[in-house]
């Protein structure tokens, strides 16, 4: 559909040709901007309602610049995960008010501040070497338009820490829990709470952990009901999924 085709079709709204609910589901699928190295998707808002998040890793800083700039010409907050220094520098010189999140590696342009989440988001981390990924999925929670506590380091090393925290966990409509070693944190989570529990298994640990997937088999095989499982290190997928959660 090319602009020609949109100015008609608003004017058949106009005249009452088409419905305005007809107009939009033909606007949901209108094509991407193509830049030679990418396909731009400018109406994923409108369809999913947010805007295309740009994953960073692999692409050049003039990639990255390029891509976001453009998606920032259509409004909204924006997001990119797995994102260098390098790559932010690239950003802000065509958008002045993205930031830098250093912990997430993530760069954001926040230009909606409404809420659209009903509840409270928790993001627990077992341990500070899991906050990088924990991060991410705070990042990405809240430029979706939620309210997120943080909790971190209360692993089952040191089960009292966690348990002198219940109440974070009480006022949670969704939680999020980032964990390596082992992964048994989200089990444990997940029997004291009533509501989702997404676990985020995290690359943290010794040999035998293989980089991750020692908690991703645990978190799969977890005997708490309410325990769900997104890919090693996906912090932005757990925000995702439980930003959607809390907007029902």
């Amino acid at each position: 559909m090319n602009p020609e085709s949109v100015r008609k079709l608003f004017q058949q709204v106009r005249q009452g040709k088409v419905s305005p609910d007809a107009a939009v589901e033909r606007l949901r699928h209108l094509p991407f901007e193509d830049l030679g190295f990418a396909m731009v998707d400018h109406h994923r808002a409108l369809r999913v309602g947010m805007p295309e998040v740009v994953f960073g890793q692999g692409k050049t800083p003039a990639q990255m610049a390029q891509i976001f700039s453009r998606l920032a010409r259509h409004g909204g907050n924006l997001l990119a995960t797995r994102a260098s220094k390098e790559q932010f520098v690239a950003v802000r010189k065509k958008v002045r008010k993205a930031e830098y999140r250093e912990l997430a590696r993530a760069i954001v342009l926040e230009r909606d501040h409404r809420k659209h989440g009903k509840g409270t988001i928790a993001v627990v981390s077992a341990g500070t070497s899991d906050i990088p990924v924990a991060e991410e999925a705070v990042v990405t929670a809240e430029i979706m338009g939620n309210d997120v506590e943080r909790l971190y380091d209360v692993g089952v090393a040191g089960i009292h820490r966690l348990l002198a925290n219940r109440g974070t966990l009480a006022r949670a409509r969704v939680i999020i829990v980032c964990a390596g070693m082992e992964g048994a944190l989200p089990s444990v989570v997940g029997g004291l709470v009533g509501v989702p529990v997404i676990a985020v298994p995290t690359s943290v640990g010794y040999g035998a952990a293989f980089k991750g997937v020692a908690a991703l088999l645990g978190m799969m095989n977890s005997c708490a009901s309410n325990v769900s499982v997104v890919n090693i290190d996906n912090g932005f997928g757990a925000g995702y999924v439980a930003s959607l959660i809390n907007r029902l």
